[in-house]
């Protein structure tokens, strides 16, 4: 089963959009805060997917940039906010859809499946 981590202050959002996933059948993961990123990598959980609300502070954190790195990800961004965004990541601009996002999530699935 899929994993994706949505890593987002905004909890209706990411309560929303977990809802969604798990519907579909994906173990979404829910998270605030990049120290509840580094708990679910210090247990050996890594995602086939991250989902990420774009804010200056998640995005400054170095264990969320490292994890960008390494795993396909979709950004939720603002176009009033000016933070800087990775060049591999997915953007979408809000508003946005929690089925659009639920699209990309699949679409990026289907492109990296799981090993």
């Amino acid at each position: 089963m899929p994993v994706v981590f949505i890593i987002a202050p905004d909890r209706t959002l990411r309560t929303a959009l977990r809802a969604e996933l798990r519907e579909s059948g994906i173990d979404a993961r829910g998270m605030d805060s990049p120290n509840d990123v580094a708990y679910a990598r210090a247990s050996a959980q890594i995602p086939n997917v991250v989902v990420i609300e774009a804010t200056p502070e998640l995005l400054d954190d170095i264990r969320i940039q490292s994890l960008l790195r390494r795993v396909p990800t979709i950004l939720i961004a603002s176009r009033t906010v000016n933070v800087p965004l990775p060049p591999t990541a997915a953007v979408l601009y809000r508003p946005v859809r929690i089925a659009d996002i639920v699209a990309s999530v699949n679409d990026l699935l289907a492109r990296h499946p799981a090993p």
